[in-house]
């Protein structure tokens, strides 16, 4: 399902033939730590903040600037620095959706309160940051911004607050403002963490609060197909088929999250909210039908609203939410068509 406001007429920011000549480029890569000055919007008063990033790809290519969920990280794709897979290893890399060997990725680590010396941080202060981390990387402007859920709500704030500083946004499975049903259900995992916290079992409250917000990342279809069939006898109790999967989620969940940074970065979901007609960048939005969190009638709405043209890609999904992170061969195409559709100069 297509649905489009208006046609795309600027230039391809790289041709096939473009895309060949590339090849041959060395891959240039920085994975560091910048200083930059921000208000944040809580905070009241200017701040200086460690931006972990990274910045990949063709040299003096253009730069496409990729953020994901409040779990993602800067590491999107493998690099010499950093062997390990990234996040959004099928679609970010050499030859795929987003070319390494045509373009530039930059992205970061999420900063959270305790970063901003504020009580709380904003999908603004998220934005505000990269662009304060442009400008000491040279970078006057990004061709495009690709987000997934947190990352496409402050890709939001950042074409809103910085349109000029790039040429295209794509967002994938986030709004303009978080639904009431998907800020429940962030409300009671914030609730069960501060609990382990101030009773001393936070390890085992950080990994239960993961658990229940993976049952609102996936479809009931999809964990109905993977996980039927009866509880079985074992360890002196009854355990029912889903329960191994979500334990295994949430011991790993706790291996690298901290517990105050998920309160910080799970309400600054909570807190998000951008006019959409301040949004002046030109959009795809890409959403699943199944996403329970960000439901299809909230973007129908951001696509009406924004301030410049756009369109809305739906993918029909068991996978929900989790979309953007299982349907990597339906996405690419509509990545490419996005990128390629709009001047990355």
């Amino acid at each position: 399902m297509s649905l489009a406001v208006a046609p795309a007429t600027l230039e391809s920011f790289a041709q096939p033939a473009a895309r060949l000549a590339r090849t041959d480029v060395p891959f240039a890569c920085q994975r560091g730590t910048r200083e930059v000055r921000i208000t944040p919007r809580y905070a009241g008063h200017p701040v200086t903040a460690q931006v972990r990033y990274l910045w990949a790809g063709a040299p003096g290519a253009s730069t496409v600037i990729v953020q994901g969920g409040i779990s993602a990280d800067r590491d999107v794709c493998a690099t010499a620095e950093h062997a390990a897979p990234g996040w959004w290893k099928t679609l970010v890399g050499r030859g795929c959706a987003i070319d390494l060997d045509c373009v530039r990725v930059l992205a970061i680590d999420w900063l959270d309160a305790d970063d901003l010396q504020s009580p709380s941080v904003s999908s603004e202060d998220q934005a505000d940051a990269l662009a304060a981390l442009m400008d000491t990387l040279g970078i006057a402007r990004a061709g495009a911004f690709v987000g997934a859920s947190y990352g496409a709500m402050v890709g939001l704030a950042f074409a809103a607050r910085h349109g000029d500083r790039v040429g295209k946004l794509v967002a994938l499975a986030g709004a303009h403002r978080p639904h009431p049903y998907a800020t429940a259900q962030r409300a009671v995992q914030r609730g069960i963490v501060k609990l382990g916290l101030d009773n001393g079992c936070v390890d085992e409250a950080l990994s239960l609060a993961r658990q229940l917000a993976l049952t609102t990342y996936r479809s009931g279809e999809e964990i109905g197909r993977r996980f039927a069939g009866g509880a079985e006898y074992r360890d002196g109790r009854f355990q029912l088929p889903v329960e191994g999967w979500l334990e295994y989620q949430g011991r790993k969940f706790v291996a690298r999250f901290g517990a105050h940074r998920y309160l910080a970065l799970s309400e600054s979901i909570d807190l998000h909210d951008i006019d959409p007609k301040s949004v002046r960048v030109p959009a795809t939005l890409i959403g699943f039908a199944s996403d329970k969190l960000v439901p299809l009638a909230d973007l129908c709405a951001l696509q009406q609203r924004l301030g410049a043209p756009a369109s809305l890609e739906v993918i029909e999904t068991p996978y929900g939410h989790d979309g953007f992170l299982k349907e990597h061969e339906r996405l690419a195409p509509l990545l490419r068509e996005a990128l390629d559709t709009w001047s990355m100069t």
